[in-house]
């Protein structure tokens, strides 16, 4: 696996919303870094992890190849579920949507940068950095 088939597979995962597809991407004790302090290993917890995708409706993911194991990604989603809306708004410490009850859940754009090194044809292991807002 390089990082062209590795994003292929992200991207699918990621729209199929399937946490077994993201998982198998990955060495069996493989690591991803969702943020600089937050580490899944291991297929198990990476499931765990990426079930938090199928709290996201009309996933929509392109990704550019910057070099070896560089990636730079762009996704959009709409929020599906009031869970998921106060995950979002607990990470970005920050106020950005206030809304009342009843409004709807925002469409939301992350944009990020992927690292990913590969062992035995799979991810050993990927890190990302992204920063997300409300879709204008």
């Amino acid at each position: 696996m390089d990082i062209e088939r590795f994003m292929q597979g992200y991207k699918a995962a990621w729209e199929a919303r399937d946490p077994a597809l993201f998982a198998a991407l990955f060495h069996p004790d493989g690591r991803y870094h969702n943020t600089p302090f937050q580490v899944q290993q291991g297929r198990a917890q990476l499931m765990e992890y990426w079930k938090r995708v199928q709290l996201q409706e009309d996933v929509r993911v392109t990704f550019e190849i910057l070099g070896a194991g560089i990636a730079h990604w762009h996704t959009t989603y709409q929020v599906a579920s009031e869970e998921l809306f106060q995950i979002w708004a607990k990470s970005t410490g920050t106020n950005l949507v206030s809304r009342q009850p009843g409004d709807p859940l925002p469409r939301m754009v992350l944009d990020g940068m992927l690292v990913a090194t590969f062992k035995d044809g799979l991810c050993a292991e990927a890190r990302i950095w992204w920063h997300s807002q409300p879709q204008a």
